[in-house]
This record gives structure tokens, C-alpha cells and sequence, in this order.
């Protein structure tokens, strides 16, 4: 199962339900996957086939939404 936490400009936000504990964001487009974790700091964990413009573009969405992807990390997994 990976439930969407929500779609922007292309890319869709989602979780894994069965991978690591660590709290992270996988982000999908027609171009590729990225990867990024999200504590202690957001950071790029993996990239597959995306640019560093869309890499840079998903960050400052991620920072946009950082709240509302941290409360549905916590309401997924309960954490």
C-alpha cells in the first residue's frame, strides 16, 4: 500500500506503508522517483532519473508542506 498525501505541479507525495521508520516522502512524476528524508532534516535520500531543477522544485514543496506531511506520516503510522 502507498497512500497519496496529496499531488502538485505533477508530482504525487506518497508513502510506503511497508519500509523503513525513519520518516521520509517518496515523490513520483512521468520523468522519475525521488526519495527524501525528512528528519533531522530534509534531505535527498535517492534520486532515480530526475533533474536537479525538479529535485530543487520538490524540496521547496516538501518545506511548503512539511506540516501536513509530518501529521500524515504520524496519522498513517501512528507514530
Amino acid at each position: 500500500m502507498s497512500p497519496t498525501v496529496f499531488r502538485e505541479r505533477g508530482f504525487r507525495f506518497f508513502f510506503f506503508s511497508r519500509e523503513e521508520s525513519r520518516m521520509h516522502i517518496h515523490v513520483r512524476c512521468s520523468d522519475g522517483e525521488v526519495k527524501f528524508w525528512l528528519t533531522p532534516e530534509i534531505e535527498l535520500a535517492k534520486n532515480y532519473k530526475l533533474s536537479r531543477s525538479q529535485i530543487h522544485a520538490i524540496e521547496k514543496i516538501i518545506e511548503e508542506h512539511y506540516e501536513q506531511i509530518t501529521n500524515s506520516w504520524s496519522e498513517h503510522f501512528g507514530n
